[in-house]
């Protein structure tokens, strides 16, 4: 399976997108709104939990590595997690190194996922769960017509501070 739009290719992750998975998750400015930064092991162990193959059956993240398929540079990842089968809901999140930030590919990783969620799927519902300190990511939720339903008080602990979370959904 692989999706792709005029400027980035999305695939399931191989070992070529290790690298860059546990570069982000050691990473405490990439980390900010997400966890606290894993250790090394707790990386790799995440990266083989998170590249184990997927159906629509799973209860596992389908994840997609974003590549940009002019340079076939390695941009960030995206994914997808069925959490109720039965209702055809979907959680979505995704993560973009820093120079790739403000350039869209983000956004177009989004609707990728987005269409691939609805119609071959048939999903009906798309969540997001991010950060109230995330701005930038609440923004490209908002951007692509994806509702703020809620904000979650002390919802997640990062870096041992609880942080409070805005719950987005975008219905079929």
């Amino acid at each position: 399976m692989q999706l792709t739009s005029q400027r980035i290719t999305l695939s399931p992750f191989d070992e070529t997108d290790k690298a860059l998975f546990i570069e982000f998750f050691m990473c405490p400015e990439t980390m900010e709104h997400i966890y606290a930064p894993f250790t090394y092991a707790e990386a790799v162990a995440a990266f083989d939990i998170k590249s184990q193959p997927w159906t629509i059956k799973s209860n596992s993240w389908l994840s997609l590595s974003i590549s940009s398929v002019e340079s076939g540079e390695k941009l960030g990842h995206i994914g997808l997690k069925i959490i109720n089968h039965e209702a055809k809901i979907a959680e979505i999140g995704y993560m973009i190194k820093q120079s790739a930030q403000g350039k869209g590919f983000a956004a177009e990783a989004l609707n990728l996922v987005k269409d691939y969620g609805f119609e071959a799927l048939q999903l009906n519902k798309l969540t997001a769960t991010c950060s109230v300190q995330n701005t930038g990511s609440f923004k490209l939720l908002e951007k692509l017509g994806f509702i703020r339903e809620g904000c979650l008080q002390q919802n997640s602990i990062i870096d041992n501070r609880y942080v409070d979370d805005y719950v987005y959904g975008l219905c079929k």
